[in-house]
C-alpha cells in the first residue's frame, strides 16, 4: 500500500488563469494518489476594482465555491504547491498576505520539512516567471522546507522551458491555459508526490 500524501495546492488569482493551473495541478496530484485540499488566498482588493475588470469579476463568481486557505492547511499538507501571477517580478500582495499570517507556525517548527513547490503567470515571455518563483522560494528557504523544482526532467520541459515551476504567458488574459501548460502541471505534481512520499517514508523508516 503506498504511502498517504496530504497535498495542499494554495495560489491566488485574479483574472483566472493561475486558478486554471492551480486546479489541473490539484488534479493531477490526485491522479498521484495524493489527498488534496485546493485553497485560494483571501482576496484584499475591494469590489470596485474587481468590478472594473470583468475577466477578474468573472473568475470572483467561478471559484466563490473554493474555502480559502488557512494556517491549518498548512500544518495539514505533507507538501503544499504554491501559485501566484507575477507583480512587479514577485509574488501578489494576496499571497504574501496570507504566508505572513504562519509566522506562529514558523517559530513552532510547523513548516519544517515539508515538500513547496510553485506556479506562475505573466503577461509576457519576461514578464517575471523566474524571478517571481524564486521570490517565492526564498520564502520556503526561511521556513526550512524541502524544495521540490521540476527541473528538466522530462522531455516536455525542454519545450516549456522553465526548471523552476509551471508558468504560463496570458498576455492580457486572452492566452488560454493550453496543452503545454497543463502538461508541465502535470509534471509538476507527480514530481511532487512522488518525492513527498519517498520522503515521508524515509523518514517513517528512520524511526
Amino acid at each position: 500500500m503506498l504511502t498517504p500524501v496530504n497535498v495542499a495546492v494554495i495560489y491566488y488569482s485574479s483574472t483566472g488563469t493561475v486558478a486554471t493551473i492551480a486546479k489541473a495541478i490539484a488534479q493531477y496530484a490526485e491522479k498521484a494518489g495524493a489527498e488534496v485540499r485546493l485553497r485560494k488566498a483571501g482576496e484584499l482588493a475591494p469590489q470596485a476594482a474587481i468590478d472594473s475588470n470583468p475577466a477578474w469579476a468573472a473568475n470572483a463568481r467561478a471559484t466563490a465555491d473554493i474555502a480559502e486557505a488557512s494556517p491549518d492547511d498548512m500544518i495539514w499538507a505533507d507538501a503544499v504547491i504554491l501559485g501566484s501571477p507575477t507583480r512587479f517580478g514577485n509574488v501578489t500582495a494576496q499571497l504574501k498576505q496570507f504566508l505572513d499570517t504562519l509566522g506562529g507556525l514558523w517559530q513552532a517548527g510547523r513548516l519544517a520539512d515539508k515538500v513547496y513547490s510553485g506556479f506562475t503567470s505573466t503577461s509576457t515571455a519576461h514578464g517575471g516567471q523566474e524571478s517571481t518563483l524564486l521570490a517565492l522560494y526564498n520564502t520556503i528557504h526561511h521556513f526550512g522546507g524541502i524544495l521540490v523544482a521540476p527541473g528538466y526532467t522530462d522531455p516536455s520541459k525542454f519545450a516549456d522551458g522553465n526548471p523552476y515551476g509551471t508558468s504560463h504567458v496570458a498576455c492580457q488574459g486572452d492566452i488560454p491555459v493550453g496543452e503545454q501548460t497543463l502538461t508541465a502541471a502535470r509534471v509538476q505534481a507527480e514530481r511532487v508526490v512522488k518525492f513527498t512520499r519517498a520522503i515521508k517514508d524515509g523518514l517513517a523508516a528512520e524511526s
